[in-house]
């Protein structure tokens, strides 16, 4: 496993879990066999009410709680100094952790309730219930702004990011006040058989005798971003991990990158209402 150094010396695993859409059951053994298989990131949130099942496999696993990086974020509608306060205890309580890796603003609402919310995650942070903290789904003016009143640089910025949405500008924004890029949808999410008609990744992939999710993978990798896929099948959980064992050539790395559409498949966070 790589893992990448955050702005506060933390270190992250390069490839986590995501949990979105994973409900009870389906999420607990997810997690269960991730963890098995040799997975020492869990990436979850409020919104996909399924922590205490994410915490419950946490808990069985038998692996060390010092040894799991866990990601979990406060939602919309939890937003706000105390409301924040609040909603990180009811997370914490649902997982059965005494403390996340790192707490993140799921989605800007506003530039108020997100300095207030994140106020709210600094002052915690500084408690010990987190020990990072970061956003989701922010763009340049909402971390400009953020940047104004944040005592705590955020460690990581949480965003759609795929082989067709490469985010080239905002992680050269982010990367230059030290925040990590991490992608969930690396496979486009329900569009995944878009990347499987593709007949360059279709080309590379057997190039290199891997699957075309573990080259998108490992190109992420490569370009230092953090990957978040999501999978209940055991078999798929165990694929994802494998990206290790080779490296993209110069030549092959331009190609993939090459391949940015700028396609977008969840909303931007300018025209998110929910």
């Amino acid at each position: 496993m790589i893992h990448f150094t955050l702005n506060n010396g933390i270190e992250i695993p390069a490839v986590g879990l995501g949990t979105f859409r994973s409900k009870d059951e389906d999420a607990y053994n997810a997690v269960l066999h991730a963890i098995k298989v040799g997975y020492r990131h869990i990436d979850t949130a409020a919104v996909y009410r399924n922590e205490a099942a994410v915490g419950r496999a946490i808990k069985d696993s038998g692996v060390p709680r010092e040894e799991l990086f866990v990601t979990t974020k406060i939602y919309n509608g939890d937003q706000g100094y105390m409301n924040t306060r609040r909603a990180v205890v009811a997370s914490l309580e649902k997982l059965g952790l005494d403390y996340v890796d790192l707490f993140l603003i799921h989605w800007p609402v506003s530039y108020e309730l997100s300095r207030d919310t994140y106020r709210a995650l600094e002052d915690m942070h500084i408690e010990g219930y987190t020990r990072s903290i970061g956003v989701s789904n922010f763009n340049f003016h909402h971390l400009e702004h953020l940047f104004e009143t944040a005592e705590i640089m955020p460690v990581v910025n949480q965003v759609e990011s795929h082989v067709y949405l490469q985010n080239e500008k905002l992680q050269d924004f982010c990367m230059r006040h030290g925040i990590r890029l991490e992608a969930y949808a690396p496979f486009l999410s329900h569009k995944i058989s878009e990347l499987f008609k593709d007949e360059t990744l279709q080309d590379l992939a057997k190039k290199y005798g891997k699957t075309i999710p573990q080259l998108v993978l490992r190109y992420q990798v490569e370009r230092e971003i953090v990957v978040l896929p999501k999978s209940i099948t055991p078999a798929r959980i165990e694929e994802n991990l494998d990206i290790f064992g080779f490296q993209l050539s110069e030549e092959d790395f331009k190609t993939m990158h090459s391949l940015n559409r700028a396609w977008k498949i969840f909303p931007e966070a300018d025209n998110f209402s929910e």
